[in-house]
């Protein structure tokens, strides 16, 4: 197993941090931008904790490592989450009518945290006590999968009990089951799905559809209009597709010839500039006829501007997951297992559905979900139908050689 070290990271991997901070999909909440108008001002300061610590290396072992479990004494769990990313209630923004729900019926309370701003500015907030082999104050965390890997890769997640997940092992929608860095799921559960998709404004594009990668850096008609994600991992995946490569097989060929044809497109002024969720006020706006976009911004769109219009294409998309795993050492393993199964639950699973708009990883949430919205229920980009759940493709794990290799590549070619 190749070995990483945490407190060595790359000038490429600083400037993809600060990249998402500032405009990738970690620079806004998820469902601030759209609900609020903006998001909270972000530094680099929690980074201090990657560079300069002295923390020692991670251990290098596959399983992490338990503690004594407090779950039958203490009756709560610890979880720490994105920010707009749970359910709230109508008449009382500080009620959540799901956690509600299990305190209700399993009496554990939960101490719910929206300390999540950014995967890797959070990685330094946990990393000091983790690799330190300490309790990190946290039973439950939601980070993205990339992070879940990495995490996975050092022996810093528990490995979670099946005993305790019975809906969650029978109601995994099948094309979240297995992921190369997590076979089975044995450490970590979807929360939600970010599913990358060609989005459009018809006003911009005359009534045009537009259907592929290949329209956005190729089409005359759309050029000087055209936005692509500034998210390495959704960008070079969803050109990759297009190429015909598949994106979790790929070499550093393959990833090279995708970053060479982005960079002709980026030559020729095809593209108007990289984005993160900013493009989605460029795109209402008709400033920007198409982008690379994220299914849950095209969905809240949608709702206010009927000329914004989306297309799965032909070739694939790329799906991110945002997951759940216990870190190591935490106090409450079974507690945070039992809320990670409650949201298993279709009809509990419906109901945070509804609210965040991004792809529900719930089997069978459909029906439940209809009872609180048709048109959400009916909308592939949340509960994906058959034919878009077969387009579904992940973005492989990387090495940290690689990723630091990658990152260098794209900042070179997104000008970061």
């Amino acid at each position: 197993m190749e070995q990483y070290e945490p407190d060595s990271l790359s000038k490429a991997q600083l400037a993809a941090m600060r990249r998402s901070m500032r405009n990738g999909r970690s620079a806004l909440t998820r469902r601030g931008l759209l609900r609020a108008g903006g998001g909270g001002a972000l530094t680099l300061g929690g980074l201090g904790a990657l560079s300069g610590c002295g923390i020692p290396p991670a251990a290098q072992s596959q399983g992490g490592a338990s503690a004594e479990d407090f779950s039958d004494k203490e009756k709560r769990v610890n979880f720490s989450n994105w920010t707009e990313y749970m359910d709230v209630a109508e008449d009382d923004k500080n009620r959540r009518p799901t956690l509600e729900a299990f305190t209700k019926r399993t009496g554990i309370k939960v101490e719910y945290a929206e300390d999540v701003n950014d995967n890797n500015e959070f990685f330094g907030k946990i990393k000091p006590q983790l690799a330190a082999g300490q309790d990190t104050g946290r039973d439950l965390i939601c980070v993205t999968d990339w992070l879940a890997a990495r995490l996975v890769r050092f022996g810093w997640a528990q490995k979670l009990d099946v005993a305790n997940l019975p809906h969650a092992y029978a109601n995994l929608a099948p094309q979240f089951r297995d992921v190369e860095w997590d076979p089975g799921r044995a450490y970590t559960y979807p929360w939600a799905g970010i599913a990358v998709v060609v989005a459009y404004n018809t006003k911009a594009t005359g009534g045009r559809e537009v259907t592929s990668v290949s329209q956005l850096l190729d089409d005359p008609k759309l050029k000087g209009k055209v936005g692509i994600l500034s998210e390495m991992r959704d960008t070079m995946g969803m050109t990759m597709l297009d190429m015909g490569k598949d994106p979790e097989k790929f070499t550093t060929d393959d990833f090279d010839a995708a970053a060479a044809r982005l960079q002709k497109a980026v030559d020729k002024r095809q593209i108007r500039r990289f984005t993160g969720n900013d493009y989605t006020s460029d795109l209402t706006k008709g400033d920007l006829a198409a982008c690379l976009a994220w299914a849950g911004d095209v969905v809240q769109l949608q709702a206010d501007n009927p000329d914004v219009k989306f297309h799965i294409p032909d070739s694939g998309y790329i799906t991110g997951t945002d997951v759940l795993l216990v870190p190591n050492k935490a106090r409450h393993k079974e507690n945070a297992e039992r809320l990670i199964d409650h949201y298993y639950q279709p009809e509990i699973a419906a109901e945070l559905a509804a609210w965040i708009n991004y792809v529900c990883p719930v089997a069978g949430v459909k029906e439940e979900l209809a009872k609180i919205s048709e048109e959400a229920a009916n909308d592939p980009l949340i509960v994906p139908d058959k034919e878009m759940s077969e387009k579904s493709n992940n973005f492989r794990a990387l090495t940290p050689k690689e990723e630091t290799a990658y990152e260098a590549k794209f900042a070179k070619l997104t000008g970061a």
